[in-house]
């Protein structure tokens, strides 16, 4: 094996290594979870103010990521720098408010000045900690232990398996809060509008639907007048009493198979032919829904109607794809 391979191998193998160490980590994490997990979900959903996440080094990388999804998620949150906190920061914690704190340790020096200033005010802390007995834990009013047997790291020194703990136990946090909540797609829409997420969670059929011009039938209609609205108008023809009330589709396909076995299908009355329990879309349905509805049922196109069935338009599958509903 060549020097290169051999380099290759090894670090091939490192790798390996490093992955296997912190999912052990991660599944040992959630074999001794606890109801101190519930008590510190229960603090964070009650909380009247907002989360306030903070740590030291790695740790306050961690914290940022943290408050960054538990604010995505519903839960205002902010990162809060341990240090820069007691230089004139601290003016953004509230007595509502609740802390999550980060410390491998347990012991960080640079994290009990703000440690005592919540106290002071009396907001609750949260510790997530590899030091269940240490400081830090002994002032929590809830101690999440994120204790580790080893780094990755070759030497034990770098904070590796320790960080990707500690941030698993605050996506943990994250959903549980979010599930407590009731927290759903919709309101995850309204927190992320832009890009393609947002338009799949935004796009509703109103947004998309035809509303003009709509290829309807009464049941006495015969085939002849039928045919030339599937041509004209996508291959979906919708059928509706005097009120408009939806009473069956026609498509495209049910003309193939009755052509295949009625040579005079052009004076067969609609009536003989519709769908009388056609799938139907409402305007305020997700654009989403919708496609999986269509592509479910092999169908094209779907009328959009009020709670009592009256047409309002029709959504096509090729108009949804392109507006971006998946």
């Amino acid at each position: 094996m060549s020097q290169h391979a051999d380099a290759a191998a090894r670090a091939l193998e490192q790798g390996r290594q490093v992955l296997v160490q912190e999912a052990a980590a991660v599944a040992a994490l959630a074999q001794r979870l606890d109801g101190r997990f519930a008590d510190a979900v229960n603090l964070v959903v009650g909380c009247r103010g907002r989360i306030v996440v903070s740590g030291v080094g790695k740790s306050g990388v961690i914290a940022r990521k943290i408050a960054a999804t538990l604010t995505s998620t519903g839960t205002p949150a902010t990162y809060l720098h341990a240090v820069d906190s007691v230089h004139g920061d601290l003016g953004i914690v509230g007595r509502d408010d609740v802390a999550i704190l980060l410390s491998k340790s347990g012991e960080t020096d640079e994290l009990f000045p703000l440690v005592g200033f919540l106290k002071r005010l009396g907001v609750p802390i949260v510790a997530i900690t590899g030091g269940p007995s240490s400081t830090l834990a002994h002032h929590a009013e809830v101690t999440l232990d994120a204790s580790i047997a080893a780094e990755a790291c070759p030497l034990d020194l770098a904070p590796t398996t320790s960080t990707t703990v500690a941030l698993a136990l605050g996506d943990a946090l994250a959903v549980a809060v979010f599930e407590a909540k009731g927290f759903k797609a919709e309101d995850f829409a309204r927190l992320h509008p832009g890009g393609a997420l947002g338009r799949r969670l935004l796009l509703l059929v109103r947004d998309v639907m035809v509303t003009q011009n709509l290829p309807t039938l009464d049941a006495g209609a015969s085939m002849r007048q039928c045919v030339l609205l599937l041509a004209e108008r996508r291959g979906t023809v919708v059928v509706v009493d005097e009120g408009r009330v939806v009473t069956g589709v026609v498509t495209a396909g049910d003309l193939t198979r009755l052509m295949e076995k009625r040579p005079d299908f052009l004076d067969v009355p609609v009536s003989e032919v519709m769908t009388r329990t056609p799938k139907l879309a409402r305007p305020d349905e997700l654009g989403s829904s919708a496609v999986n509805h269509l592509e479910q049922h092999g169908i094209m196109a779907m009328p959009v109607v009020d709670e009592q069935r009256h047409l309002l338009g029709i959504v096509h599958l090729h108009d949804l794809l392109r507006a971006g509903a998946v």
